[in-house]
């Protein structure tokens, strides 16, 4: 059986929408996607956007489904 990712879905995410502590379904699967998960068994980043030390964007990959997921509205840290 061979499964189909020859062609992802793109979504994007505006953070600074998401109540909560960052975590968001995947638009196209469900699986639960969490900041605090650094193990890369859910996701994985693919590129990020970094302008004067702050990053702005960050495109991720799910693992489950494939999809794209392109991550915006990071608050800046203080």
């Amino acid at each position: 059986m061979k499964q189909s990712q020859s062609n992802p879905q793109m979504f994007t995410i505006d953070l600074s929408k998401i109540e909560g502590k960052g975590d968001f379904p995947c638009p196209s699967c469900g699986v639960t996607i969490s900041p605090e998960d650094e193990s890369d068994s859910v996701y994985s980043i693919l590129e990020t956007k970094v302008h004067d030390e702050t990053l702005e964007e960050l495109v991720i990959q799910c693992n489950k489904c494939g999809s794209k997921i392109r991550l915006t509205g990071f608050l800046p840290q203080n």
